[in-house]
C-alpha cells in the first residue's frame, strides 16, 4: 500500500508541479491585468461595472481553464487522472455559473448608471430599473438551473437516469407544475408586471389600507416600506389578482383635502382668506390648487372642504395637517360661537297637556 502511494506521488510530481506553476502564473497575470484595467478605466464605465461585479468569479474561471488544460495534456496512465479531470470540469461549470450570475446581476447597476434620476426623467428611469430588476432575477434563476443541470450531467449515473426520465417527462411535468404552481405563478406575475408596469421602484402605493413605497422587487415578492418604517411583504401574484392604488404612476403630484363641520351662521369668506394665508406660509404647497367649497350640509352644520396640492404624497400629508391645525385655531379664536353644536328646544313643563 505504501509503495503504491509513493509510486502515485512520484508519478504526479512533475504534472502536479506544472499545474501549480501554471495556476500561480495565471493568477498573477490576471491580478496584474485587473489592476491595470482598474487603473486606466473610470469606475462608472459600463465595462468596469461588469468587471468589478465578476472579478473574483472570472479569476476562478481562468485558473480552472488552465488547470483543465494541464490535466488534458498529462499522461493518460497517471493514477486518479480521470477523477481529477471530472472534479476540475465540475468546478469549472460551477464557476462559469457563478460568473454568469454576477454579470447578469451587474446589469441592474449598469441600467441605474445609464439612467440616473434627474429632473423630469425620474419616471422613465424608475420604469427601466424596475423592468431590469425583474428580468435580471429571471435570468439568474435560468442560469443557475442550467449550470446545476450541466454539473449533474457530468456524472455518468445521472446521464443514464436522464434517458429514462425523458420518457416520463410529460407526467412529471404535470405533477411538477401542480406542485410548483405558487412559485411559477409568482414568476409569471413578475414577468407581466415587468412588461405592463403597474408600479415601479419608489412608487407610492396604498395596499391593504397601508400607505407605502415600493422598496425592493424580487422574482417572487415585493417589499413595501410603510410610512412608519415597517415592511410589508406582498407576493407578486397578489398585485395581479387584487386592486391597489398607485399615487405616483404618472406624476407624484397629490391633491389634499381638509373638511370642517361648522355652524350655518359661519361666514365663509374669512375662512377662504385664512386658508389662502396658511397656504402661502406653508413650504409644502406647490402653488397650484387653492379651493374652498361648501360640499355638504346637515340639519346641524355645514361641511366646508379646503382643497390644496403638493408635489408628492408626503408633502401633501404634512400640508393637510398644518392647514387643518391652522383653520381650527382660527375658528376657535375668531368664531368660537360657530363651532358645531347640538340644538335643542326648551319647553316649560307647565305648558304640557296633562293628557299627553
Amino acid at each position: 500500500m505504501l509503495e503504491s502511494i509513493k509510486a502515485a506521488l512520484s508519478a504526479w510530481l512533475l504534472p502536479g508541479a506544472s499545474a501549480l506553476l501554471a495556476l500561480l502564473a495565471t493568477y498573477a497575470a490576471y491580478r496584474v491585468a485587473l489592476a491595470l484595467t482598474r487603473r486606466f478605466t473610470r469606475s462608472k464605465a459600463v465595462p468596469r461595472i461588469f468587471l468589478d461585479a465578476a472579478a473574483r468569479a472570472l479569476g476562478v474561471v481562468l485558473c480552472l481553464l488552465v488547470l483543465n488544460g494541464v490535466l488534458e495534456a498529462a499522461p493518460e496512465d497517471l493514477p486518479l487522472l480521470a477523477e481529477l479531470q471530472h472534479v476540475a470540469t465540475l468546478l469549472l461549470i460551477l464557476s462559469l455559473t457563478w460568473a454568469g450570475v454576477r454579470c447578469t446581476s451587474a446589469i441592474g447597476d449598469v441600467i441605474v448608471t445609464l439612467n440616473p434620476v434627474m429632473g423630469d426623467e425620474w419616471k422613465r428611469a424608475r420604469k427601466v430599473e424596475t423592468q431590469t430588476r425583474f428580468l435580471v432575477r429571471g435570468l439568474n434563476i435560468l442560469i443557475v438551473i442550467v449550470g446545476l443541470g450541466s454539473a449533474l450531467m457530468t456524472f455518468e449515473g445521472v446521464r443514464h437516469v436522464g434517458g429514462s426520465l425523458l420518457a416520463s417527462a410529460g407526467v412529471g411535468g404535470i405533477i411538477l407544475g401542480f406542485a410548483a404552481r405558487p412559485v411559477l405563478g409568482n414568476l409569471l406575475a413578475g414577468m407581466q408586471i415587468a412588461l405592463t408596469q403597474p408600479f415601479r421602484i419608489d412608487d407610492v402605493l396604498r395596499v391593504q389600507d397601508e400607505w407605502c413605497w415600493v422598496e425592493e422587487v424580487t422574482a417572487t415578492y415585493v417589499v413595501l416600506r410603510i410610512w412608519d418604517l415597517r415592511r410589508l411583504i406582498v407576493p407578486l401574484q397578489w398585485f395581479i389578482e387584487n386592486p391597489f392604488q398607485n399615487w405616483s404612476r404618472n406624476t407624484a403630484d397629490m391633491m389634499g383635502t381638509v373638511y370642517l363641520w361648522l355652524d350655518y351662521a359661519i361666514p365663509v369668506e374669512p375662512l377662504r382668506e385664512e386658508f389662502g394665508r396658511l397656504l402661502r406660509q406653508a413650504p409644502q404647497w406647490d402653488g397650484k390648487t387653492e379651493t374652498v367649497q361648501v360640499t355638504d350640509s346637515s340639519e346641524q352644520a355645514l361641511q366646508i372642504r379646503f382643497l390644496m396640492s403638493a408635489t408628492d404624497s408626503s408633502r401633501a400629508w404634512d400640508l393637510r395637517c398644518s392647514v387643518r391645525e391652522g383653520l381650527v385655531a382660527f375658528v376657535q379664536r375668531r368664531y368660537p360661537e360657530y363651532l358645531p353644536r347640538v340644538r335643542a328646544r326648551l319647553v316649560d313643563s307647565q305648558d304640557l297637556d296633562p293628557a299627553e
